[in-house]
């Protein structure tokens, strides 16, 4: 499919930084002309995705999110979040609503489930000690991106 236009940023895994991701994403969408609900859910898995890299992906330390995204044909949007932080051993395990890696109870464990609620296609790649690979693909369905 071909590409219409594209985006690539980088920012450290600072808490802060993840608004800055969900809200260049929806400036970015916009060309699509979203309905609101569809630009929510787009927000809402960038955040999650981001999230997971800065809390789950680097852990107690600051290392860099980068974020590529396309619009492609036929009013699609892909999104990909990755970082370079600690892998997740079991991707499967990992994506099973409520499974959670933190002890305190501090974490739901909704993140990937949440991304596949809003999403049309969610893909995961991971490698321990490499870092991991948050692909979202939505299609925009409202009239506007006719």
């Amino acid at each position: 499919m071909k590409v219409l236009n594209e985006i690539k940023l980088s920012f450290p895994s600072r808490s802060a930084n993840e608004a800055f991701a969900r809200t260049a994403l929806s400036a970015f969408a916009a060309a699509l002309d979203p309905t609101i609900e569809e630009l929510a859910d787009l927000k809402t898995a960038v955040s999650e995705a981001v999230t997971n890299a800065i809390v789950h992906g680097y852990k107690e330390e600051i290392g860099t999110i980068y974020i590529h995204a396309k619009i492609l044909e036929k009013n699609k949007i892909v999104i990909r979040v990755r970082d370079t932080g600690c892998g997740i051993p079991n991707v499967k395990q990992a994506m099973e609503p409520l499974y959670t890696t933190c002890p305190t109870g501090e974490r739901s464990g909704l993140g990937f489930a949440v991304m596949e609620a809003f999403m049309d296609k969610v893909a995961v790649r991971s490698r321990v000690g490499r870092g991991t690979s948050v692909t979202l693909e939505k299609t925009i369905l409202s009239k506007g991106a006719e």
